[in-house]
Formats: structure tokens, C-alpha cells, sequence
């Protein structure tokens, strides 16, 4: 292969694995090159991936070393993300009464979520977690985005405890939206003890489920490392959790006019 298909290859490879590391050696044995025209070839795709904003690609040394593509979403692209995701929330058609929005469709835009999942990596890639964990069901998508995206695998907990779970454990907790107790369950199997574990939802009102996930992890004894949301309200003002990370503010939703107020977290930009 000529070098060009080389690099080309090269980053197509890693930018499909984000965050996961390859050896020198085996890009050596698929391209069947030496380690001194791979290194060479990591020299250019790594020029090549910084140079058109798609994140970076970083290689270490060692017996667990080598190479490695970290997502990175500049802030350019963040803010034409937001006000995209304004730009559709805003739409009266999406009310649906009692401060509600309709977000199925915005949650399960691939190429949206995408985009959201690279902003929470790149916010949550230096915690070191093992695990990002949502509950059913509209938060599945960008949670699975940002485990790709951190290489880490997703867990899922329950509404419902269900048979191919096998044992699982189960927790009461008062949702904030709903203002009524509800249950969670997750399965025995699905985390270890003395791990870390970053949260992701769609929606935050009170903050009642992300705290219900929490406890249910705690039970588990494993560590809360960061909470991320697409969508928080403003009210509420004084929320279930505090320390939490999110991409908009939701305010006030007039029915009566049709006007919804939505705001970008301004931080991501700094």
C-alpha cells in the first residue's frame, strides 16, 4: 500500500475505535510495513486529524502503550450544535402540556447524539470511569454514544426488573417530574464493587431520577465520577443533585403563547 492509503486507512480505523489503543505492531502486520514507516504514517494522520478539528491522535509508550484517537468537539462546533438543538426545541408544535417538551425524535437523531456524545467525552474523558450508566429509556442513545466515545461500556437500569436480567437488585425513589415514587432495578452482574461510573440522561426536571441512579449505584458501592444531561429545566432551581453537567436550560414553557425559553450552557464554550 502507498503511504497515503496507509494514513488513510490508519485514521479510519482509529476515529471507528475512539479511545481505544493499538499496537505498532498491529498496523505493522496489516500493513505488512516496518515500525519505522508506521511511525511515520502515525506522524501524518495525527497532523492530518488535528488539522481538520476531529480530535487527536495520541500514542504512548510502554508494554501497554501505543496508539489511540480521543474525540475532541471544538468549540465552534459545539455552539453550532446548540443552537441547533435550540433551534428545534423552540418549536411550539413540541409542547405538550404542564412545562413538557416532545424530544423522542431529537434523542434518537443519530447524528445529533453523535455530536452530543462527543461533547460529553470530551468533558468526562479525564475521570478514568469504568462504566456510563442511564436509565430507560430515551437516555439509551446518548449514553451509547458516550461510551463509545470513551471506550467504556454502557449499563442500562430498569424500570422494571426483567427476567433475562437474572437477580438484580431494586430501589424505590420519589421521581421530581412525575412527583410520585417510582422503582428502578438493575441487574447483580451488571457492575462491580470499587468501580466509577459516569451518569447520562436526556431530561433533568428535579433531578429525582438522576439521584435515584445514584443511590441504586451506591448500593452497589460504586463511584459517582460525573453526571451529564442534555436537558435541564431551570425550575426547579434547587435540584436533587448538585454537581451536574449539561448541554441546555430549559425555562419557562408558556402554553397559552406557544413560547418556549431555551438557553445554551454558555461554560461549554470557554
Amino acid at each position: 500500500m502507498k503511504r497515503t492509503e496507509r494514513v488513510g486507512a490508519m485514521v479510519h480505523i482509529l476515529c471507528q475505535n475512539p479511545n481505544k489503543s493499538f499496537s505498532l505492531n498491529y498496523f505493522c502486520d496489516l500493513f505488512q510495513a516496518a515500525k519505522s514507516s508506521i511511525s511515520e504514517d502515525v506522524s501524518a494522520a495525527r497532523k492530518a486529524v488535528e488539522y481538520t478539528g476531529l480530535g487527536k491522535i495520541e500514542t504512548t509508550a510502554g508494554s501497554k502503550g501505543g496508539i489511540k484517537y480521543v474525540p475532541w468537539i471544538s468549540p465552534a462546533a459545539t455552539e453550532e450544535l446548540l443552537d441547533e438543538l435550540k433551534e428545534k426545541l423552540s418549536d411550539k408544535s413540541r409542547i405538550l402540556g404542564g412545562g413538557f417538551l416532545y424530544t423522542s425524535d431529537i434523542m434518537f437523531d443519530a447524528d445529533l447524539i453523535r455530536r452530543v456524545g462527543e461533547v460529553f467525552a470530551k468533558k468526562f474523558v479525564a475521570l478514568d470511569a469504568d462504566y456510563v450508566v442511564t436509565i430507560e429509556t430515551k437516555g439509551i442513545p446518548v449514553a451509547l454514544m458516550t461510551a463509545h466515545m470513551l471506550n467504556l461500556p454502557m449499563v442500562v437500569i430498569r424500570r422494571e426488573s426483567k427476567i433475562s436480567e437474572g437477580s438484580t437488585v431494586s430501589i424505590n425513589y420519589f421521581s421530581g417530574s412525575t412527583e410520585r415514587i417510582q422503582k428502578m432495578s438493575l441487574a447483580k452482574r451488571a457492575v462491580k464493587p470499587g468501580t466509577k461510573a459516569i451518569i447520562v440522561d436526556d431530561f433533568m426536571r428535579a433531578g429525582g431520577s438522576v439521584k435515584g441512579i445514584s443511590d441504586m449505584l451506591r448500593e452497589f458501592e460504586v463511584e459517582i465520577a460525573g453526571v451529564g444531561v442534555v436537558i435541564a429545566a431551570m425550575e426547579p432551581e434547587k435540584k436533587k443533585i448538585q454537581n451536574y453537567f449539561t448541554l441546555l436550560h430549559l425555562g419557562k414553557v408558556d402554553e397559552d403563547s406557544g413560547k418556549i425559553t431555551i438557553m445554551g450552557n454558555e461554560e461549554i464554550l470557554t
